[in-house]
């Protein structure tokens, strides 16, 4: 009896996990489908060559443009100035959380570095607005700091605790026989976690890193709140940028339903889910390539 409940069990879990599974990959392919339908009837009324290459998003004007390229630019401007910011500053706390901290020290630092990934955005983005960007006005002798690089140090702030803690758990993962080895050969700490411990978790951390810059890409309320939104072509940090989230969610509630404009802010999303997609499969694709690296 007890068996075939065990095995009822085992039916009954399998079951459940293969329905969820189907379940998010059906919502996905729905997502996708949605913005890709859409997508079409905006290229029926605009060309594909003028969304993608004209230089000014203005679909409320006299002469309406719809050109994206203002719009991805900006977003990789404040993506990448997160990136540089939040990269080096997760990794090294990560290798001194797992190689230089006290257990003690460790236990404290990793619970607040998470609850960091629990503050809303709008509270960081209101952070931007009172403090970030006053100190970057100053410092730039600008009107005000709503700017990319105002954004990029929030998303910074924001990537920073998935980064830490994805790249210190790769790191505590690898066995200690790497450090006593390296040890043993008369490597110090420093030379151990350069040499030997950080490119053996390099899945890990590239893993690490396109969280980040998922997390990054996807904001949307910090964005919006701390650079300004202007829609011109960026030409610089120091500029107003208007990202693809951010077009989004100021004009989706506004515009007329089925226009041109309606359709013009599904093909920007769907663009973005493109972009989000190719930055998780580069991620994949460099991972599984190191680790058959490393297995040869």
């Amino acid at each position: 009896m007890k068996l075939a409940a065990r095995e009822a069990i085992d039916r009954f879990v399998k079951i459940l996990f293969r329905t969820t599974g189907l379940l998010v990959i059906g919502i996905l392919g729905g997502i996708f489908i949605m913005l890709l339908w859409n997508t079409v009837s905006f290229f029926l009324h605009i060309k594909p060559l003028d969304f993608f290459t004209a230089n000014q998003w203005n679909p409320g004007g006299h002469h309406a443009s719809y050109g994206i390229l203002p719009l991805m630019v900006s977003t990789s401007l404040v993506t990448l100035g997160a990136m540089l910011i939040a990269i080096p500053l997760g990794i090294g706390t990560a290798a001194f959380m797992s190689e230089y901290a006290s257990k003690r020290l460790r236990n404290i630092l990793k619970p607040m570095i998470e609850m960091l990934a629990a503050v809303p955005s709008v509270a960081i983005g209101f952070l931007g607005i009172v403090i970030v960007g006053p100190e970057i006005a100053k410092l730039t002798h600008q009107a005000n700091g709503l700017n990319a690089l105002n954004g990029a140090v929030l998303l910074a702030i924001m990537a920073l605790p998935t980064i830490i803690t994805v790249t210190e758990d790769a790191l505590q993962a690898l066995p200690s026989t790497y450090r006593e080895a390296s040890y043993s050969v008369g490597a110090n700490r420093w030379q151990t976690l350069r040499k030997v411990i950080i490119p053996s978790a390099a899945p890990g951390i590239i893993a690490a890193i396109m969280l980040g810059v998922g997390r990054a890409i996807g904001e949307t309320m910090t964005v919006l709140m701390a650079t300004g939104n202007a829609s011109a072509f960026p030409k610089g940090f120091f500029h107003s940028v208007r990202t693809i989230t951010a077009t989004i969610a100021i004009e989706m509630g506004e515009v007329p339903y089925q226009t041109t404009h309606y359709y013009a802010l599904f093909a920007i999303a769907a663009v973005l889910f493109i972009i989000t997609l190719l930055v998780n499969l580069a991620g994949e694709y460099f991972v599984n390539r190191y680790r058959k690296y490393q297995a040869a």
